[in-house]
């Protein structure tokens, strides 16, 4: 392919890393829909193939824990994440943390009585506080809001380690029952005529959240959880030295604002956990943030500078991304000990019909900081929940594939 043929690094194509018709969930179930989740059916053939079997796993942006799943069902026991993404943080945490199962289902049968007793008592409601978030009766109805400040009232009295398995499943509760379009990352509305006819059983669907959630970390996540320090914290990596033999992780895209919306997905959730910064979350995320000139020096150069003849804003906004995965991987590399190992899996994203070889890009940064390219593999995307079509010109009716193929990028220090 073209990719190869102008590349540096080689990449190979590997079918074996495809798993077509393979999901998430065909082997260990998420808790809660996530953007862009890594499916860890990919990382434990990868373990599997370089002999990867203990030491201390890292994942920089580890969203809603793939890389923990994969860490787990290797055998690994000490492995540390880190997010900014405070929904990203309470998921993972949620699903790693070990707790007393038999105590977590004797407070979902009081929750769901207090809930119950609570709202046959008309005035109860209405002492009831009611968030006041930006816009959020645009979002929500009455009705609605109200029943989600009961389960909130409630939930927020249960011990911190059993109430993230209660948050999760609200976390989904407050997406589904408002008036957003189901299956989208973004925020749209639903149109005027489906409002009316929009009532959902906000109860009725936590509790059924409630029972899934607890049930697959019970089945699939707590055997696991014997002797082992998994570690997730709510902030950008921090600089260490030395310190892991394995990074597994997949990084953003693309900045937020124009490839994967993490802040908008997790905005309604975070604003209910009470994050005030809840609706600046894609300008913290990589690439949030201005530069003033192209990012030089490098193999991606050259296609920015195709991107900045077209449009020299759009040209800086991808090199503000650039800057941003640079510093990140020089973090990474620092933090990795001799013999040790990463790898990044990445699309390669396009903008103004230019694609951009980020996996390339991670390949060369790396060497530049230490570490040697030991192969880069390509396989189909067929199970990530992405955007796959978009209109980047902006105009009806033209859309272009964005991206089909992920990229697997292994070095090693």
């Amino acid at each position: 392919s073209k990719h190869n043929w102008l590349m540096k690094y080689k990449v190979i194509r590997n079918e074996k890393y495809d798993f077509i018709g393979q999901s998430y969930s065909t082997i260990y179930p998420n808790i809660h829909k996530y953007p862009a989740t890594m499916i860890p059916q990919i990382g434990i053939e990868l373990f599997k193939e370089f002999e990867i079997k203990r030491g201390k796993l890292l994942d920089p942006y580890c969203g809603s824990g793939s890389s923990f799943t994969v860490g787990l069902d290797r055998g690994l026991t000490e492995m540390y994440g880190f997010d900014i993404n405070p929904l990203a943080v309470l998921i993972s945490r949620a699903k790693f943390t070990k707790v007393d199962i038999e105590k977590a289902k004797e407070i979902r049968r009081q929750l769901r009585n207090r809930v119950y007793e609570f709202i046959k008592i008309e005035d109860n409601l209405k002492k009831i506080e009611i968030p006041q978030h930006y816009n959020v009766d645009f979002w929500f109805s009455k009705v609605v809001l109200q029943n989600l400040s009961v389960l909130k009232h409630f939930i927020d009295k249960i011990q911190i380690d059993i109430r993230r398995l209660f948050l999760v499943p609200l976390s989904e509760t407050i997406r589904e029952c408002s008036y957003t379009r189901n299956h989208e990352f973004k925020l749209y509305r639903i149109k005027p005529e489906e409002i009316l006819q929009f009532n959902p059983d906000v109860f009725g669907v936590y509790f059924d959240k409630l029972n899934k959630v607890i049930d697959i970390y019970e089945k699939y996540y707590l055997p696991k959880l014997n002797e082992v320090k998994i570690d997730i914290s709510y902030s950008k990596f921090p600089k260490k030295e030395n310190e892991f033999d394995i990074v597994l992780t997949s990084p953003p895209y693309g900045d937020s604002f124009t490839t994967v919306a993490y802040g908008q997905f997790s905005m309604f959730s975070n604003q209910w956990f009470g994050i005030k910064y809840a609706r600046q979350i894609d300008k913290m995320l990589m690439g949030g943030s201005v530069v003033k000139e192209i990012y030089p020096n490098s193999i991606i150069t050259d296609f920015i500078n195709e991107i900045s003849k077209k449009s020299i804003r759009r040209a800086l906004e991808v090199s503000s991304f650039y800057f941003d995965l640079d510093k990140s991987i020089k973090d990474v590399a620092n933090s990795i000990k001799k013999r040790g190992k990463i790898i990044y899996i990445v699309g390669n994203r396009t903008v103004k019909d230019i694609q951009l070889p980020t996996d390339q890009f991670i390949a060369e940064r790396f060497e530049n900081y230490g570490l040697r390219h030991i192969i880069t593999y390509e396989r189909l995307l067929g199970n990530k929940a992405m955007p796959l079509q978009n209109s980047p010109s902006n105009k009806v009716g033209q859309r272009k594939g964005t991206m089909t193929k992920e990229y697997i990028v292994v070095c090693e220090k």
